[in-house]
């Protein structure tokens, strides 16, 4: 099999939406060498160039005819597994992601390990801000989420109705691991995240 075909078959294996960059093939070939596959693999219309270095595999809207638009969350994951940041939304698109608001800003802003940065993509900004938080550190990225959810709303307006919505977007083994990396969470989160873990 030859490394396009390689990267093709892992890309075809991760769902709609996902980002990548040549990092994310570093088991198949040396960078250079993914690079160049990744280019001819998006000239062949297979996948789809985001933006310098960063593609995604696009879902096709029956409904509207057409490729939706790159999901910012799948690329700013991208973007974060390349450098090696652990990243969670901030604001209102935390909120949006769970199921907590229905404003979508413009701006997708991230809580990041690493340094301050801005990305174009098409009419959206991806923003990264530093923060060294040690709510998200080393935590994985659903169990990040849920936390800084918590701290966006503040501890007076997390009422069961958000305890409830937070519960319904958790698997069974994402509430485990939220419970066990949730232990350095801000004293007033840890009992609000044992009643999420427990339903």
């Amino acid at each position: 099999m030859s490394c396009q075909d390689e990267i093709m078959k892992k890309i075809l294996r991760a769902p709609h939406g996902t980002g990548f960059t040549a990092s994310d093939f570093a088991d198949v070939a040396e960078p250079r060498t993914v690079g160049k596959s990744l280019e001819r693999l998006a000239a062949a219309g297979k996948i789809r160039r985001v933006m310098r270095g960063v593609y995604d595999r696009p879902r096709y809207s029956e409904l509207l005819q057409e490729y939706e638009a790159p999901s910012p969350v799948g690329i700013a994951e991208a973007l974060a597994r390349n450098y090696h940041w652990t990243i969670v939304p901030s604001g209102q698109i935390v909120l949006n992601q769970l199921g907590l608001s229905t404003q979508v800003p413009a701006a997708w802003t991230f809580v990041s390990d690493g340094p301050y940065k801005s990305y174009q993509m098409g009419g959206i900004t991806l923003r990264f801000k530093h923060s060294t938080n040690k709510n998200i550190t080393g935590m994985s990225f659903k169990s990040a989420m849920v936390v800084r959810a918590l701290k966006e709303l503040g501890q007076k307006y997390v009422q069961e109705n958000v305890i409830g919505k937070l519960r319904s977007h958790l698997t069974h083994d994402e509430k485990k691991r939220l419970y066990r990396e949730s232990q350095r969470a801000t004293a007033w989160m840890r009992p609000v995240i044992k009643k999420i873990c427990e339903g």
